[in-house]
C-alpha cells in the first residue's frame, strides 16, 4: 500500500510556569491541516493538564514540579511523544508521570493501542506473551509473576518498534524505573492494522 506522507511536524518547546512548578510543553506546528494541528496540540495540553491534577498539591513547602517532553517518532505521519512529570510534593522521594501519545499528523487522530491492529485481532494475548518473554529474558524482578497487559496499556511508537511500558510501581519496584518493552512492528505484523502507524512503519520507504 503507498501512503503519501508530508514533511515531519515541528514540534517547540513551550515554558510554562505557576507557583513551585515549570513545565516545557511540546507546541506543534507546520501541518498541512490546521484542523489537524489544532486538534493534537489540544490533546497535549489537556493530557498535561491531567499530569498536573493526578500529582496532586503542592502545599508541601518543599514541593516542587518539573515537566517536559520526549519525541519517539516524527515521520510517515505519525507523531509519537512522552510527556513527563516529576513532582516532589513530600515523602521519601518524589514522582514521575508518563503520558505518551501517538498522532496521525495528517488528520489529529490520536490511536488507542487497540487501534494499531486489525479489528478482532488478539493483539492482548500477542502483546503480553512478549513482554512475558522479555521479563524472563532480561531476569526482571517483578513484584509477581506478570500475567498480562491492559487493553489500554500506555506505548509510544519508535521507529519500527511499538513500545509498551508501565508505570513505576506497576509490575517492579520504583529503583527499576518505567520498564520500557520494544516490540518489533516485524514480530507482530500479521495483526497490524495497515492503515494504522505501526503499518506505516512497516511499510517500504
Amino acid at each position: 500500500m503507498a501512503f503519501q506522507f508530508q514533511q515531519p511536524a515541528i514540534v517547540q518547546s513551550s515554558r510554562v510556569a505557576f507557583p513551585k512548578a515549570e513545565l516545557y510543553v511540546p507546541v506543534v506546528s507546520g501541518l498541512r491541516q490546521p484542523a489537524a494541528q489544532t486538534a493534537i496540540n489540544n490533546k497535549i495540553r489537556q493530557s498535561e493538564r491531567q499530569l498536573v491534577q493526578d500529582q496532586g498539591s503542592l502545599s508541601d513547602p518543599r514541593a516542587e514540579m518539573i515537566g517536559y517532553f520526549e519525541i519517539k517518532t516524527n515521520e510517515k505521519n505519525v507523531l509519537s511523544l512522552s510527556l513527563f512529570n516529576y513532582a516532589y510534593t513530600g515523602g521519601a522521594h518524589g514522582l514521575t508521570l508518563q503520558e505518551s501519545l501517538s498522532f496521525d499528523a495528517a488528520t489529529g487522530k490520536a490511536f488507542t493501542l487497540a487501534e494499531l491492529f486489525k479489528p478482532g485481532s488478539d493483539y492482548v494475548k500477542r502483546l503480553s506473551d512478549l513482554v512475558r518473554a522479555q521479563i524472563a529474558e532480561r531476569q526482571i524482578e517483578t513484584f509477581e509473576p506478570f500475567k498480562s497487559i491492559r487493553p489500554d496499556q500506555p506505548f509510544y511508537i519508535a521507529d519500527r518498534a511499538l513500545v509498551i511500558y508501565f508505570a513505576l510501581y506497576e509490575i517492579t519496584p520504583y529503583a527499576f524505573g518505567f520498564p520500557y518493552f520494544p516490540i518489533s512492528v516485524y514480530d507482530v505484523s500479521d495483526i497490524v492494522n495497515p492503515n494504522g502507524p505501526l503499518g506505516r512503519m512497516d511499510a517500504n520507504d
